[in-house]
């Protein structure tokens, strides 16, 4: 389950959630609002939580292009073919973004 369809379907979970507390306690059902909205509540920490590990974090964009290319320098200069270098860093892009 990817981290999009988690938050459709906590998105959805927080709906149906608001609508039961509104409709419990227009029904004098303290029990069932409070039920739902604990449902609620979980469904947000399940949000926040896939929030935080999906998110990229780390060096902005410009200075993670800038740290490969320095890498890339230091292994060619070390020996390495640059063309191999630079094929293994695009399959490694690669996996990353199917990893997603």
């Amino acid at each position: 389950m990817g981290p999009r369809l988690v938050r459709a379907v906590v998105l959805v979970v927080c709906a149906l959630g608001v609508v039961g507390m509104i409709v419990a306690s227009a029904l004098d059902a303290n029990r069932a609002a409070l039920t739902f909205g604990l449902v609620t509540v979980s469904a947000i920490v399940c949000l926040i939580v896939v929030t935080a590990v999906t998110s990229g974090g780390g060096l902005p964009a410009e200075e993670r292009v800038a740290r490969v290319e320095t890498l890339i320098s230091d292994l060619v200069a070390a020996g390495a073919d640059e063309n191999a270098v630079r094929n293994l860093v695009r399959e490694a892009s690669g996996l990353r973004s199917q990893r997603s």
